[in-house]
């Protein structure tokens, strides 16, 4: 699943396949989905019955020649979408491979004796013991334990996870592994409907069905389709009120040149193709909707911690207050911390040793550790009959009572408005009801984050950072990192509301997370993206999962959604400017006989009027494998705003579906007549 993985478009594993599956979808079941290939079927066809049974006056071998190519330019089309879908069978197998008959030590009632069932026997609400060694048999949730996960089965990346009961890391996924200690999961889907499951369909192609998008384009394609057909039905008559007639196998060579195969035939592979590039960015895509939503996102919210900066905040400083010498204020942050296995309480005990030498190893035996809450926002330790605290500001002063009134606790507030304007986060430590000064946590923001935004700026894509800091310390942050607006104090409520007013607005938002207080709003997101090391809630909530769960990768997603938009609009574009030049081809050869006056219309100096319409069927059905590689792999992005980005687009593509057909096209006829084809 990783990006290594990708495969090459043409190798023999992909390519043998997707030949074989090429002729399977000439079935008529398959190709009514796709209506201008079903018409150039069905046009193919009835030239083939016509060769046998039809007498117009052409000769056999052209008109073999016509119905070749036109059945060719169909199998191009079906090839597209088989090597699409390929790709995504080849990475479905890699997955079905980790998703072999599980055995599962289910637990019994009591909870202290198991027994061994397949997994596939397992229900919503069993409980699971799963011990060092043991494949987790089924999705769920860790409801005891801690472990640490082999996620690489998923993932690509071997580096194992921690899961633990509680919190935004219980989730676990069916077929990987736990590498040590022993955890107990309480199953939450059924068989059949695991994450691993509808990866695998959704990979496969199975589940994708056409996006609005997708439609909106296959609706003008059939008009497009249908005015031509009647536009090509009225033809004989035309030539019949002239004095003469034109043979079907023309008319019908003039039909398939009119109509829009090229971006007909492209059409499903570039939908496929854009999911599959997130699948190999490590990132699932419940639908093509979604990636198309996400190319159209207007605002982006991210999470500060972990996304704007690096997560882990450390202990930079120590703030004395009230006459409190630095050794006593060190020393009492670093007993506060011993017992604080969280990176800040890490680093505030490194830097007491390394700055102020504080010899101090361990707790005494009688220590009283106090644990932190989200209630109380502070933790500590009773040592005899002394109690040090550390924790937010105002939850020391509320804990201490006429604390808030002192001179230190003026001080304190001023360092703290420091601190805060300084991007960092203040604690304050107290000891037995005296405040000793704060420690200054910084949160570094991420190396190159800033140019980043500058690139979503330039795509027309706005910036809102979401932090539960304070405002002055939100307010630091985001002008350090250069996002356009920022929400302090966040809570789900508050998440929720800014984006449904985003929405009602007219923008479409995009937004990750990974706890359940996140699953609001990533349900409500245009774009959600939730964390594959999140809860279950989130990870049904979003519209898409990333399995490596780095939030910054929101940025790329993005970014490939604009990819694929753009792919589907240049190869629109350059179907359009191609069907242009073609008709210089072939209308002019087609009349040129009722008409000799339309001779000056002849610009590419084709030989014969046979030939002109020989080489406009052929480069009609060879353009489609030459941009196949292109629908696959997607137009190349680089971000800027929309008239200019409209502009390359119509330079290169427009222009070049102008130029390629006249250069194309001659080069055919030289060939076809040079070898006495037509």
């Amino acid at each position: 699943m990783a990006q290594s993985q990708a495969k090459s478009l043409f190798t023999a594993d992909l390519m043998v396949p997707a030949i074989k599956a090429s002729f399977l979808k000439l079935s008529p079941r398959e190709l009514i989905r796709n209506p201008v290939m079903f018409v150039t079927a069905a046009v193919a066809m009835l030239l083939t019955v016509l060769l046998v049974v039809g007498h117009d006056g052409l000769g056999i071998g052209f008109k073999l020649q016509l119905i070749v190519w036109l059945w060719l330019t169909v199998l191009f089309g079906t090839f597209a979408e088989a090597l699409a879908e390929g790709r995504g069978k080849a990475q479905a197998a890699s997955l079905r491979a980790t998703k072999a008959e599980l055995t599962a030590k289910r637990l019994k009632g009591d909870g202290r004796q198991h027994e061994d069932v397949p997994a596939s026997a397992l229900r919503i609400g069993d409980v699971v013991l799963v011990e060092t060694g043991d494949l987790i048999p089924s999705d769920g949730e860790v409801v005891a334990g801690v472990a640490s996960v082999n996620e690489a089965a998923i993932t690509g990346e071997s580096a194992p996870v921690i899961r633990e009961a509680g919190g935004d890391r219980s989730a676990v996924t069916a077929g990987t592994r736990v590498i040590s200690d022993e955890i107990r999961v309480r199953v939450t889907v059924n068989p059949g409907q695991g994450f691993l499951d509808r990866m695998i369909a959704l990979v496969e192609g199975a589940e994708r069905q056409k996006t609005p998008n997708e439609i909106a384009l296959t609706i003008l394609l059939v008009g497009l389709t249908i005015i031509f057909l009647i536009a090509v039905g009225t033809i004989p008559a035309f030539a019949k009120y002239a004095g003469g007639s034109i043979p079907v196998a023309i008319l019908a060579a003039l039909l398939i040149t009119l109509i829009p195969t090229t971006i007909a035939a492209l059409l499903s592979a570039i939908g496929i193709a854009g999911m599959d590039r997130l699948v190999r960015f490590n990132v699932l895509a419940k639908s093509g909707r979604a990636v198309e939503a996400a190319g159209d996102v207007d605002v982006l919210l991210l999470d500060k911690t972990g996304t704007i900066t690096i997560g882990d905040r450390q202990a930079s400083e120590f703030r004395c207050v009230g006459g409190t010498g630095e050794a006593e204020l060190a020393e009492a942050a670093l007993l506060a911390s011993l017992a604080d296995e969280t990176p800040e309480g890490r680093s505030i005990v490194a830097l007491a040793r390394d700055r102020f030498r504080v010899t101090t190893a361990q707790l005494p035996a009688e220590a009283e550790i106090i644990p932190f809450t989200a209630q109380t926002r502070i933790s500590g330790v009773r040592i005899g009959g002394s109690l040090i605290q550390k924790g937010a500001v105002d939850s020391i002063l509320r804990a201490n009572a006429g604390l808030g009134e002192t001179a230190a606790a003026t001080e304190l507030r001023r360092i703290t408005d420091e601190i805060a304007r300084a991007g960092g986060t203040p604690l304050a430590v107290a000891q037995d009801g005296r405040l000793l000064g704060a420690i200054f946590l910084k949160d570094v923001v991420k190396a190159g984050i800033r140019e980043r935004f500058g690139e979503l700026r330039r795509m027309g894509i706005r910036t809102v950072m979401i932090t539960g800091d304070n405002p002055l310390t939100a307010a630091a942050i985001a002008a350090e990192a250069g996002v356009d607006d920022f929400l302090a104090q966040a809570t789900p409520e508050d998440k929720l509301a800014l984006i449904r007013e985003e929405q009602q607005g007219g923008k479409l938002v995009a937004m990750c997370g990974d706890g359940t207080n996140d699953a609001p709003a990533l349900a409500q997101a245009d774009v959600g993206v939730a964390m594959n090391t999140g809860t279950q809630a989130a990870r049904e909530a979003g519209n898409m999962v990333d399995l490596d769960s780095d939030p910054t990768k929101l940025i790329e997603v993005v970014g490939l959604g604009k990819q694929l938009l753009m792919t589907r609009g240049a190869l629109t574009t350059f179907s359009v400017a191609n069907d242009v030049a073609k008709y210089f081809a072939i209308i002019p050869a087609m009349f040129v006989a009722l008409y000799p006056g339309l001779g000056v219309l002849n610009v590419m100096g084709l030989a014969t009027p046979q030939s002109a319409i020989l080489s406009a069927i052929i480069f009609n059905a060879l353009i489609i494998p030459l941009l196949v590689p292109l629908a696959l792999k997607g137009v190349a992005y680089k971000p800027m705003g929309a008239g200019p980005l409209l502009a390359r687009n119509l330079a290169i593509y427009g222009l070049g579906g102008l130029v390629a057909p006249f250069v194309g096209i001659k080069i055919i006829d030289i060939a076809v007549t040079g070898l006495g084809l037509a």
